[in-house]
């Protein structure tokens, strides 16, 4: 016997890792302006906004400063013809966890937008749910590319993006708040 296995015999044994839970993602187009569909927008925003004003500023985004981007942020071109809007459920709750929008920009580039899964529903696979539907709308709105442009801070989201083929791109556009750009071409 070696020194390794008389080693192994006095460690005390890691006790089994317990089930995880089994989750189920559904993913369907939804009118933007569905009430539930608002207030994931409505979430999104607020998310992505105190982090910004807590990397910039030390404190949360106000509600003025909320509801003022909220009447300034785009969602009503994430419908047809030319967009979509993507609602995540999880284990079938009535209630949607996530959401993702695309617009065309041009008959061949689709641009995501308000790609968002509520905090209590993260590290579940809704990302990846997403993707792969968003995938899926911008074929079937004749896309063969999809953009994005994204802040530095979003480490997550970059991640997320990278793992499913996104790269980093020349800048395309000149958004307020826009510091990374990323391209997937479609198979």
């Amino acid at each position: 016997m070696d020194a390794t296995a008389v080693k192994m015999r006095g460690m005390p044994r890691t006790p089994p890792r317990a089930p995880r839970p089994t989750v189920s993602w559904t993913v369907s187009v939804g009118p933007v302006d569905d009430p539930s569909a608002v207030g994931l927008l409505r979430a999104y925003l607020v998310d992505v906004a105190d982090r910004y004003y807590q990397l910039h500023n030390g404190r949360n985004a106000t509600s003025e400063e909320i509801e003022s981007a909220l009447a300034e942020m785009r969602s009503d071109d994430l419908a047809p013809p030319d967009g979509v809007f993507l609602l995540a459920h999880l284990n079938g709750a009535e209630e949607p966890a996530g959401c993702a929008g695309l617009r065309l920009l041009d008959p061949h580039t689709a641009e995501l937008k308000r790609v968002f899964i509520r905090p209590g529903s993260r590290g579940l696979g809704g990302g990846a749910a997403l993707l792969a539907a968003v995938d899926a709308a911008a074929d079937g709105l004749g896309a063969g590319r999809i953009v994005l442009d994204t802040r530095l801070d979003l480490v997550e989201a970059r991640a997320l993006y990278a793992r499913h083929g996104y790269r980093e791109v020349a800048p395309f556009g000149d958004g307020a708040y826009a510091e990374v750009w990323m391209a997937k071409e479609l198979g």
